[in-house]
Order: structure tokens, then sequence, then C-alpha cells
């Protein structure tokens, strides 16, 4: 009783001391407590960081580049752009760790080199690669130019703009290292199939790079890039180049800006999973594809603040409780709902587990 007696006059003489001339304690108190309330209210309504950066001064697309995502693997393997083939964090660079991901018919595996795991950011460059062969097989079908061969030579400042990055020195050297890590990083693709004509089982094993190799030239006295040659590696140089239309899916401009590395692996989930359409995927499951390696509960509070700052070009993401845990709904903008459909809570497209 007496510490509770204590601790209420300790708070009337803290109240008091605070009183404006001529205000009552009473009127002190409601002031003060109305103070709290606002700066509370303004803690809860400030804008939160924003997942999309600004873009470069003088930012305009090259119009002969076509971004796209590509499915990397064999055309069977679509589901491999379900998981993650680079790392999504900016700080760890992840050298020499190994990524496994468990599917329905084997694995994939992402092996990082001594520098590093390939980014999500460092893998804009095979997106332009992409982009490249995919434009030029399109002019060589329509008989305008001779077949592209796998090695693409772009000068820098294409890559950035591209990448929708600032020109400038350092941005050159990060190149160069992106080029080590893609160089460096390991697609193992492990696939459980069946013989055609004996129906015996087989295993199946491939494993690439994402670049195959790469040459750059610089002036030794300034430093500054002056060329740069890429060569494509044979998985995506023959998969691009054969058939009649290659598994490309385009991908929103805006994708570059995004700034967090989860948000981009949702971007690309969302883009292979709803398309123009809605997919649901469980919380746990975009964690085990997305090779993260943070905790599931800090995972989750960034695609939380990802949903709630509502960026992400062309989706609107939305969280759901399910049977297994937090969902999230992925319904692009444009999607029309029929006359039985009042909002996305409703039955999804898709739903993505690991229990298939």
């Amino acid at each position: 009783m007496e510490k509770l007696k204590a601790a209420q006059a300790a708070q009337r003489r803290n109240i008091e001391s605070k009183a404006h001339p001529g205000e009552t304690y009473e009127q002190t108190a409601a002031r003060l407590r109305q103070d709290n309330e606002n700066k509370a209210r303004a803690a809860r309504d400030k804008p939160s960081k924003s997942d999309m950066r600004k873009p470069p001064k003088g930012d305009e697309q090259l119009d002969f580049f076509v971004p796209a995502l590509y499915d990397v693997g064999t055309k069977d393997s679509r589901s491999i752009m379900d998981v993650a083939v680079f790392r999504l964090s900016k700080k760890d660079k992840r050298a020499g760790e190994t990524i496994r991901y468990e599917m329905s018919d084997g694995y994939v595996e992402v092996k990082a080199g001594p520098d590093g795991m390939a980014s999500v950011w460092d893998y804009d460059i095979v997106l332009m690669l992409v982009s490249h062969l995919t434009e030029s097989m399109n002019l060589y079908r329509e008989g305008k130019c001779e077949k592209p061969g796998r090695t693409f030579r772009p000068h820098v400042s294409e890559i950035l703009k591209f990448c929708r990055k600032g020109d400038g020195g350092k941005q050159a050297d990060e190149i160069v290292a992106a080029l080590d890590r893609l160089k460096g990083t390991t697609i193992k693709n492990v696939r459980n199939r069946t013989a055609a004509k004996s129906g015996r089982a087989m295993l199946e094993v491939e494993a690439e790079g994402l670049l195959n190799s790469y040459r750059v030239i610089s002036y030794t006295d300034s430093g500054k890039v002056a060329s740069v040659e890429i060569e494509a590696p044979n998985w995506l140089y023959r998969e691009v180049t054969t058939g009649k239309r290659p598994d490309v899916l385009t991908v929103h401009p805006d994708y570059f800006l995004i700034d967090p590395g989860i948000g981009r692996f949702v971007y690309r989930l969302a883009r292979r999973a709803a398309g123009k359409r809605q997919a649901k995927w469980a919380f746990q499951t975009i964690y085990d594809r997305s090779g993260s390696s943070g905790t599931f509960k800090e995972f989750c509070r960034i695609l939380r603040r990802i949903i709630k700052s509502n960026e992400i070009p062309e989706y609107l993401l939305k969280e759901e409780q399910g049977q297994i845990g937090p969902i999230l709904v992925m319904r692009h903008r444009d999607a029309t709902l029929d006359s039985s459909d009042d909002s996305i809570d409703d039955e999804p497209t898709e739903i993505e587990t690991d229990q298939k």
C-alpha cells in the first residue's frame, strides 16, 4: 500500500511540474494524456519505409529490350521457377553454401562459389541476357537477322540502364563482382524419369552455372570499363533458341525497383503462379522455397510489411488464415471477378503447399 501511495505521489509531482501557468492539475493531466495519444497515433500512421527504390535520374527503359523472367531448367521442370536460384539477402554472401529444394520428382541444388552466391539483383544480368536472346530469336524467325550466338556484348551503360541503376564507376565495379558470383553459382537439377521405350526408372542429373563465362576490358589509367562480353550457359541458350516458342514470362519494368529480395521473390512467384488471375501459397511454403537463411518469424515480418505497403507491381497481396497457417493471396490488379465472386477471399485459382 505504501509503495502504491509513493508511486501515485511521484506521478502527481511529475504532472504538476509540467503544468502551464494558470493550468489546474486536472487540465495538465488531460493535456498530457492527449499528447501521448497523439504521439501514439502519429507513430501508427507514420508511413513505413517504401519497398520500391526511386528510379535513377533520366531513367528510361530501352525499347529494344523486353524484360523477362525465365524458367531455369528444362521446360518440363517449369516448377523450378517457384524456387530461388539465388540468395535474397544483400548482406549475407553465402560463399561456398548449398541450398537444396526438395521437389515432387527429385530436387534442385543451388551451389555457391568462393566469391559468394549470386543474388536476386545479380540475376538482373541474366534477365537482360534472356531478353536479348528472345528478341534476337524473334527477329531471326521473321527472317530479319541471323541466328544469335551464345556471346552477348552489352555496354556497361546498357546493363545499368536495363537494371534501372545509376551510371557510375562504383556501379560498373559492382557489375564485375556480380558476374563473378553468377559464373560461380551452379544449379544442379536432379529428376526421376521413366524411359519411354523400356519403362525403366531413370535418374537425370544436370548442372550448369547461371553464366558460362565473361570477359571485361577496362582502361588501366582510369579503371573505366571499356567492354563486356558474356557467354550464355548451354541450358539458357538451348531453351531460348530451340523450339517455336521459349518459355519466357514478361516482367513489369518496376520489378527492377523492388528493393527487398523477398519482395522480388514474391513478385516472381506471383508472376509464375497467378499470372493474370489469382493464386494462394502458404507462408511456410514461400519461406521454404525462398532459400532464406533467416528465421521463419523474421521472414513473415518482412512479408507482412510488403503486403501492407501494397507496392509490388501488377499484384495485390493479402494475408488470410488457412488450416496450414497463414496464406498469401496474390491477385493480379487487372483480374476480373465473375458474378459469383465478391472478393479474393473466395476459393483460389491455385494453392501451393509442400504437401504434394
